[in-house]
């Protein structure tokens, strides 16, 4: 069984802010944001950062922005935030917040102008180029809430006694038939690994190959439950496990994960090199 206290103890893990008391600074601070080494939880599935089994992206969403604008009058925006997953760095959530929160009561003279900053701090902090995207016309923005598509999988009424993470319920997953098919799952729940508090998600599984068994793959997902994990290594370790076990030839797992303090992060990872980039915000988000 997978055991992220393997490393849970990095010294690096142990310096962030996260499950720390922490002053909340409302003036820009470029030094709050803080990156955890995606090595750490790579290492232990045995990937080679030179050749990764998948591609992908961290996606996140930003709903609390502000700051002031020349005259001392507050600005208002949302954004999007995208991190690429050979990135050396993940961001970590909490230093984000910290981070975005640290521009409301600087002044800067546009949108353009937040957006170059965030661009380059996001860039320097994941050692890689990060795209953002913001919006400070809150009125033009045609948002509705959407839905996954595909086979729900929280309708089959199955028998569940596993809450620790076990692989091995994948065990002959794969039956004769090939199909290309999508599976997703509201049922997805695992827990920060430094603070324990719960993190909640949608999961959207697509792939081509041996079809795979609906229980044993729910059972599977809902053994997250008591897992603790950062989001982006909760969506490698089932994209990892589903290769592992299955006989598939291509595979999408995508999450989106329930909002916390202004911010919602929908890791994506696929053998596919050019996944659409579908945002689209589910009803818990």
């Amino acid at each position: 069984m997978p055991n992220s206290t393997l490393y849970n103890q990095d010294e690096t893990l142990q310096n962030l802010s996260l499950g720390k008391v922490t002053e909340y600074k409302c003036h820009y601070d470029q030094s709050l944001l803080q990156g955890v080494p995606r090595s750490l939880n790579r290492n232990e599935l045995n990937l080679d950062a030179s050749a990764l089994p998948f591609h992908g992206f961290d996606l996140w969403n930003i709903y609390e922005l502000s700051w002031l604008n020349n005259k001392g009058k507050p600005v208002v925006a949302t954004g999007v935030v995208q991190v690429p997953f050979d990135s050396d760095f993940l961001i970590e959530s909490k230093s984000f917040k910290l981070y975005l929160n640290s521009f409301n009561q600087s002044k800067f003279e546009s949108v353009a102008a937040v957006q170059a900053i965030l661009t380059a701090d996001l860039s320097a902090c994941a050692n890689k180029p990060v795209s953002v995207n913001l919006n400070a016309n809150l009125d033009m923005i045609n948002e509705s809430l959407g839905t996954f598509s595909g086979v729900n999988l929280d309708e089959l009424d199955i028998e569940v006694d596993q809450y620790q993470l076990l692989p091995s319920l994948l065990t002959d997953i794969s039956s004769d038939a090939t199909v290309t098919e999508t599976l997703y799952s509201h049922l997805l729940k695992s827990n920060c690994l430094i603070t324990s508090q719960p993190d909640w998600a949608s999961v959207e599984i697509s792939y081509t190959g041996k079809s795979l068994d609906h229980e044993k793959l729910l059972r599977y997902l809902i053994s997250f439950r008591q897992h603790n994990e950062f989001h982006e290594q909760c969506v490698e370790r089932i994209f990892c496990d589903l290769m592992e076990y299955g006989s598939l030839t291509s595979l999408t797992v995508y999450a989106r994960y329930t909002r916390r303090g202004g911010l919602d992060i929908n890791p994506l990872r696929s053998t596919s090199t050019d996944s659409p980039i579908n945002n689209i915000r589910l009803i818990r988000q």
